[in-house]
């Protein structure tokens, strides 16, 4: 039984912002090593939280990141480079969706 002020285990593994991942359980999950894990967080692509003990650990949303990241770097762009472009992409994403909203709501307008 769950106590009232403390939510299912469950639901935090549901949230994509949730920390639930440590360094080395993140990497083998993207196919990664933990030593690029370390260098995306170094060239700004990703900030994982600190537990207590000061360890690393990452979102399912980090690890979404950190995977297009991995890609690019597989096909032969540089670390740096990956993580320019993965974050254009993500700021040209949110453009397109702010954009597609101030149409709709234009739109819907008398």
């Amino acid at each position: 039984m769950t106590s009232s002020n403390q939510p299912g285990s469950t639901d935090r593994l549901d949230d994509d912002d949730y920390p639930a991942y440590t360094m080395g359980r993140a990497a083998e999950m993207i196919g990664a090593t933990p030593g690029f894990l370390r260098a995306i967080g170094e060239a700004g692509l990703i900030t994982p939280l600190r537990s207590e003990g000061g360890h690393r650990r990452y979102s399912k949303y980090q690890l979404r990141i950190a995977a297009r990241a991995r890609d690019l770097v597989g096909q032969g762009t540089a670390i740096e480079a990956a993580c320019r472009i993965v974050i254009l992409e993500d700021q040209l994403e949110e453009a397109l969706r702010v954009n597609e909203q101030m149409r709709a709501e234009r739109s819907d307008a008398p």
